[in-house]
């Protein structure tokens, strides 16, 4: 499963550094609003320490990781709803992506201007969410426009629709996000149908200064900020992305002492990508073996033969049966010959739900 996050936020907030550190890709991030004008993508291994220990006891001639895509779209401005700096360009990059992640500057620096000419976290915010609730307007009043041409008036389904997209336009037109609109359960798969920009889950990235990386809770950007994400159900993580590009080029062995001298136990990009999977209710199970241990995406509430899908269609087509163990019981007992000696590995059938850090070895006909 492809997981797609869109970084987003105003001109010279520190999205390209940010994505720069995340995929090492040296993409311009000058002091200037418009830097990025096509979005970059790059594509980052999730870090999981299962992976490894997992590699450490198959000893595999492979070891595949999960991995995150991340598009670097360009600033956004206030009017990009109606075309401003390209707005219908960049709007349109978001609309492809699965996730939001929005960063927001929370320090000063004089040699970095704002596009606004201040800090105010909370106005940036509220800056792009209401350019995204304007174009999240704009498709639905279209939207009911062809609904209402094509329609007949007798067809249930049709009213049905009118009525949905009528409750959202009632709702965004009052400043609520598409996410945050209850619906029923069949009412919420037409909303999701619509793929609007407000219904996409959102991180909130801060990115502070050096100074406040170790305590953020006195950066006085942040408080409306938290009280803010409360509010919208989103969630914040915090940053420095110059740190963060720092560290993107550091060796493996530079790392750990860079990382003590700001009393960091990872760096904060690990959280970004960690979150992004949160973000999307996903987890992650395994395959293991001689030739290949790998990592793949599924998301939460995913039956074994699905899962058997996301490696080949044939597996979910002939799908019979599946060996399963959880991956904390080789780690304990070091090898699958000892699981087997101790009747660890179970085999489970079409309905069984695959949990996060199983070990799967499927059987399949076709």
């Amino acid at each position: 499963m492809a997981l797609q996050c869109g970084i987003v936020g105003l001109p010279n907030v520190g999205k390209s550094t940010i994505f720069n550190a995340l995929t090492e890709s040296g993409i311009p991030a000058e002091n200037y609003p418009f830097c990025t004008i096509e979005p970059h993508i790059g594509i980052v291994e999730l870090p999981d320490d299962r992976l490894a220990q997992l590699s450490n006891i198959y000893q595999p001639k492979l070891t595949t990781p999960a991995t995150v895509e991340f598009i670097d779209i360009a600033g956004l401005v206030r009017g990009a709803s109606r075309g401003e700096g390209l707005g219908n360009q960049f709007l349109g990059q978001i609309r492809q992506t699965s996730a939001i992640l929005h960063v927001i500057r929370c320090f000063e620096d004089e040699n970095t201007v704002h596009v606004d000419g201040a800090i105010n976290p909370l106005r940036d915010v509220e800056t792009i969410e209401t350019e995204l609730l304007l174009a999240d307007l704009s498709a639905l009043e279209k939207r009911k426009i062809k609904l209402e041409k094509n329609s007949n008036v007798s067809d249930k389904d049709s009213y049905k629709k009118l009525e949905i997209i009528d409750n959202l336009i009632k709702e965004c037109s009052s400043g609520i996000s598409a996410r945050r609109i209850e619906l029923s359960d069949g009412d919420m798969s037409y909303k999701k149908s619509l793929q609007l920009l407000t219904d996409k889950p959102v991180l909130y990235v801060a990115n502070v200064d050096e100074k406040s990386i170790t305590s953020f809770q006195k950066n006085d950007f942040i408080k409306d900020l938290k009280h803010h994400a409360s509010k919208e159900k989103n969630k914040i993580i915090y940053l420095c992305g110059s740190i963060e590009e720092e560290i993107s080029h550091l060796t493996f062995e530079e790392k750990p002492t860079f990382l003590e001298s700001y009393s960091l136990n990872e760096p904060g990009l690990n959280k970004v990508i960690r979150s992004s999977f949160e973000l999307l209710n996903l987890e992650i199970f395994f395959t293991c073996g001689e030739k290949e241990v790998r990592a793949w995406t599924i998301t939460k509430g995913t039956t074994a033969p699905r899962a058997a899908g996301n490696i080949h269609s044939d597996f979910e087509r002939g799908f019979i049966k599946a060996d399963v163990f959880h991956y904390s019981q080789i780690i304990e007992n070091k090898s699958e010959k000892a699981l087997r000696n101790l009747g660890l590995i179970r085999q489970e059938g079409k309905d069984y739900i695959v949990k996060d850090g199983d070990c799967i070895y499927f059987k399949f006909n076709v």
